[in-house]
């Protein structure tokens, strides 16, 4: 039976989840909603929706299936608004917020009572890229994408849903709203901080020691990457999840504090302990397993400096599809190789590797 699926917000993760859904329902109609027009044109003109707006409230009424791909704010006014609008009896409410308590919270306040059923919901994919333009159906692949059920989610509402994003290729999990924004501020919200404030750090460092931008590669580059997040974004996420991301940077402070002993008193046994100790955890955690597609499957390529080197090798890999290409050549110290190269899956790191290692005589490392 075709449905009608209504997503509000087209940006890179609203428009890349319509591609989604038209690749297994293409006789599914989909709406949507952006304030800006470029945003409605572009999902227009690529056939990712068939209808747009700018005005939320004339669609939602249509709509078998609302999902809100907007900041968390934007998100829960518009779950008020939702309230007080003439909904189909029984239609499914979602959203992709990188919190979920506030959300889910507003949710049970505000559609209480009502004929519709609530679900949290989180993809935990995204890209450096913004907009409609970005969109990218394969943008979830082999991510979480996680459901955070309510009061109001029905039996039957998460094998709806998980229906209705099949085409998203995603790897559906269930968590409580409560413990899903705990574990986020660990392992997704307390990171940004600690990356913006290493560049905030090394940029006032660097006024007075000016070669540490230069040599700022390697291992800085990792960690500093997701400082150029969206910084509206990270307001957001940071206001609507404080308490638990206050006890995460009170507890890092700690920590920090431990290792300064260490390094005062000279204790070179807790020193290699502590370093220890975190590459064996590190070994252990399955970001080695390769979870979603936020850990981007990384492969070193050490190369000769020699001219059309990385075309012959860019050549072998036609075909294969690439995250990224990252060409570290300034300062090679704790890197594997100078050329790296991201996939989005397992079965194209190893492609990859085979191809390179059959046809050059150059060292492949995978990471």
């Amino acid at each position: 039976m075709a449905r009608t699926v209504y997503i509000a917000g087209l940006g890179l993760i609203g428009a890349s989840m319509a591609l989604g859904i038209k690749r297994d329902h293409p006789d599914y109609e989909i709406l949507g909603y952006n304030r800006s027009q470029a945003s409605r044109d572009i999902a227009l003109k690529e056939g990712m929706i068939d209808r747009a707006t700018d005005d939320f409230a004339s669609f939602a009424p249509l709509a078998d299936i609302i999902i809100l791909s907007l900041p968390i704010k934007q998100t829960i006014a518009f779950i008020k608004e939702l309230a007080n609008l003439d909904l189909k009896e029984g239609v499914i409410i979602s959203d992709a917020g990188s919190t979920k308590l506030a959300i889910v919270d507003a949710a049970e306040q505000y559609l209480a009572g009502k004929s519709v059923r609530f679900v949290g919901a989180h993809p935990m994919a995204g890209s450096h890229k913004t907009g409609a333009a970005s969109a990218d159906v394969n943008l979830f692949e082999n991510a979480y994408y996680i459901f955070t059920p309510s009061s109001l989610t029905s039996p039957d509402t998460l094998e709806e849903m998980k229906d209705l994003l099949s085409g998203l290729h995603a790897r559906f999990i269930e968590i409580d709203a409560k413990e899903h924004d705990r574990v986020t501020s660990q392992i997704s919200h307390f990171p940004h901080i600690l990356a913006s404030s290493l560049m905030e750090q090394t940029a006032v460092y660097a006024q007075e020691h000016e070669m540490a931008r230069r040599f700022a590669a390697g291992g800085f580059r990792d960690m500093t990457r997701i400082a150029e997040s969206e910084p509206g974004m990270w307001t957001s996420i940071l206001l609507s999840n404080r308490e638990t991301i206050l006890e995460r940077i009170e507890d890092f402070k700690e920590r920090l504090d431990e290792v300064g002993r260490a390094i005062s008193k000279g204790d070179e046994e807790q020193i290699w302990n502590f370093f220890n100790q975190a590459r064996e955890q590190r070994q252990a955690m399955e970001i080695h397993k390769r979870g979603g597609v936020d850990s981007s499957y990384d492969l070193y390529v050490d190369v000769p400096d020699e001219e059309d080197v990385i075309l012959r090798i860019l050549e072998l890999l036609r075909g294969t599809s690439l995250v990224n290409i990252h060409i570290n050549e300034e300062n090679r110290e704790d890197i594997h190789g100078i050329l790296q190269i991201s996939f989005k899956n397992a079965q194209d790191l190893e492609r990859a590797e085979h191809l390179i290692t059959e046809n050059t005589d150059y060292t492949v490392i995978i990471k």
